[in-house]
């Protein structure tokens, strides 16, 4: 699954944006690259219902915001991105 792909199905389950989740994150002072990416987990499992793997996704973005490691885009593999900067703003709205 790629990581775009990821976020795609957190959108689908929990109904909301990755930039919304992103947000309620830093609400909550998950910002912060030091903050350990078990909390964030914890978090987004009690209030989202969200798996580990998915949970890491967003984990990610919430650090490091949504650039990615080009390494994937335009590799044939299962975890191939179209782009190193991913769409957090909602599958709806994504340009083609």
């Amino acid at each position: 699954m790629s990581f775009q792909a990821y976020l795609d199905a957190i959108e689908d389950k929990t109904g909301l944006t990755p930039r919304e989740l992103v947000a309620q994150a830093h609400d909550r002072g998950f910002g912060d690259p030091a903050t350990k990416a078990g909390v964030i987990v914890d978090w987004l499992k009690a209030e989202h219902d969200l798996g580990r793997g998915h949970a890491m996704a967003l984990v990610h973005v919430i650090r490091k915001g949504p650039t990615i490691s080009s390494k994937h885009v335009g590799s044939a593999g299962t975890h191939r991105d179209e782009s190193a900067t991913l769409w957090l703003d909602g599958r709806a709205s994504r340009p083609s």
